[in-house]
């Protein structure tokens, strides 16, 4: 993989239960992509802090982070990370986003964000496999559970871009464009613990019903995400490995 240097882009503001027991979200993300011998920066895209673009062509991948943001609204760094993914497809570099990063590349790639028609999802859910190429290769099952919190979703499917998975909450779980490009709607990098200082920190700010809180630490409490099965696949797919 030539420098195996790898890139986050950093979406959102670290809580300070991240901060302190994981090293932020980039520590997140490094625990469950990263293998010895690779270099991982981190870039706050949500500060204005982006790759010059001499930069670009030294990074193997990308992985673009959740966000408290609106991948459908305009703030000066949504509409830049717009334009530089746009960059970064038309490279072939690999990308993969999460939740905000999956919605912000479908709308980076010509496709339409907005808010889930069926509220928030949070909790654990099992979503659906299509029938992939990326999918067989590593022998993986038809469903797969994964941890999701998003009110957010991707509405209309970039041109040329294929859907891989589905849920019965969300119609477009997983979306691949080419061979470099692929969106998760869900959080494979999360533990039940991350999530469950979320919901406290959401139900707190009066972002979501006690009724929603409650909903998704049963959902947490019946079932476990497929934790080993997301990385495998997630780096597999970033490292080129398929």
């Amino acid at each position: 993989m030539g420098s195996n240097k790898f890139a986050v882009l950093l979406c959102a503001e670290d809580s300070d239960y991240v901060k302190k027991l994981y090293g932020g979200y980039f520590g997140v993300f490094v625990q469950m992509l990263g293998e010895e011998g690779e270099t991982w920066d981190v870039f706050k895209v949500s500060k204005g802090e982006f790759p010059e673009d001499n930069e670009i062509g030294e990074y193997d991948g990308f992985v673009i982070t959740g966000s408290c943001s609106d991948a459908h609204g305009n703030d000066l760094w949504i509409c830049e990370l717009v334009v530089f993914l746009k960059k970064l497809d038309a490279m072939k570099k690999k990308v993969l986003g999460i939740c905000f990063g999956h919605q912000i590349l479908g709308r980076a790639l010509g496709g339409r964000t907005g808010r889930a028609t069926s509220g928030w999802d949070i909790g654990v859910t099992q979503i659906h496999l299509q029938s992939s190429e990326i999918f067989t290769s590593l022998n993986m099952p038809t469903f797969l559970s994964v941890i999701e919190c998003h009110q957010d979703e991707v509405r209309e499917l970039p041109p040329k871009a294929e859907v891989i998975a589905r849920s019965n909450k969300t119609g477009i779980e997983m979306f691949k464009y080419g061979d470099h490009i692929m969106g998760i709607q869900g959080h494979p990098e999360y533990t039940k613990d991350i999530l469950l200082n979320i919901i406290d920190r959401l139900l707190n700010c009066n972002l979501i019903k006690e009724s929603v809180a409650e909903e998704a630490k049963s959902k947490l409490e019946a079932i476990e995400p497929d934790t080993e099965a997301w990385k495998k696949l997630c780096t597999s797919f970033l490292k080129g490995k398929l």
